[in-house]
């Protein structure tokens, strides 16, 4: 079996190194706060840097909140370049810029090396499951190398296209999850401020084509007013960023994603932006003037 590399051991990144170590893969990993005991008694070797990393791995995953991030843990000091050699494969399965994924793959096969960019869909929950949804760009044989890596995290996986193409997908992705929660808001908004109880609006919606995992999820958390983060609001905020600023370069008018993110930016300005991402409703509910649940008399 390959040894693989995993570098950012976050909420997404710890469960899924967790996963190729449980299904035997010798790892090495890193991450800025230390391995996590819980890694290292399960045998993930910790390396002292992502150099480290790439020294030991033929196939280095990483798994970091931006585009900065991932420039740095590839090219900056001890960074991952620095040891990579031929025959090696980089996995970007972070969430950033399509361009700039381009960019660092063209970097990555000047020395030799392969790239592909693989964003996840399916949160902490499905990274501890193994149940995400991945994403790839990048050319099929280095895709058929991984996979069976990639069979480690994740169920629903695909190929979409070249370098790049993963990370497309994702923006995507995430386009229509934040318009989905702003519909939904705008539809239990609606039913509440009639006077009508949400939760049962909700429910029987749930058997009609308006169903959703959107609104299964997300609309529940607004009818009970649970807000703890599943996902940020501010990691949401920087998606859409992605989005626009792609679309920006592309010519693309987003009109609805441009109004998400504006909904996103309300929340951060009242302290949200660790609220989870349905709490986008909670600026629906200032424009209302009213609250999900409140009574409308």
């Amino acid at each position: 079996m390959q040894k693989a590399g995993f570098i950012g051991l976050g909420i997404m990144g710890k469960p899924m190194a967790a996963n190729l170590r449980k299904n035997g893969v010798e790892l090495a990993a890193f991450t800025r706060s230390g391995v996590p005991d819980e890694l290292t008694q399960a045998g993930v070797k910790a390396a002292a840097n992502p150099a480290e990393v790439a020294s030991q791995a033929d196939v280095i995953f990483i798994m970091v909140p931006d585009t900065p991030d991932v420039e740095r843990v590839l090219f900056g000091e001890n960074g991952v370049a620095e040891k990579l050699k031929a025959g090696q494969i980089v996995v970007d399965m972070s969430s950033i810029s399509p361009m700039a994924t381009r960019d660092f793959a063209a970097r990555v096969r000047e020395r030799g090396a392969e790239y592909l960019d693989a964003p996840v869909s399916g949160g902490e929950v499905g990274a501890k499951a193994g149940s995400l949804t991945i994403m790839v760009g990048g050319s099929q044989a280095t895709f058929d190398t991984v996979k069976p890596l990639f069979d480690m995290m994740g169920k629903n996986i695909s190929l979409i296209g070249e370098v790049g193409a993963g990370q497309v997908c994702k923006v995507a992705n995430q386009v229509i999850v934040a318009a989905t929660i702003e519909a939904v808001g705008e539809a239990l908004l609606l039913a509440s401020k009639a006077g009508v109880d949400a939760e049962k609006v909700r429910k029987a919606l749930m058997g009609g084509f308006a169903s959703s995992r959107i609104l299964e999820v997300h609309g529940e958390r607004m009818t009970k007013r649970t807000f703890d983060p599943g996902f940020r609001i501010e990691l949401h905020q920087k998606d859409l960023n992605l989005a626009l600023s792609t679309a920006q370069a592309l010519g693309v008018s987003l009109p609805n994603t441009a109004t998400c993110q504006a909904l996103f930016n309300a929340c951060t300005a009242h302290g949200g932006a660790a609220w989870d991402h349905s709490a986008m409703v909670r600026a629906l509910e200032v424009l209302a003037n009213h609250e999900i649940g409140q009574s409308s008399k």
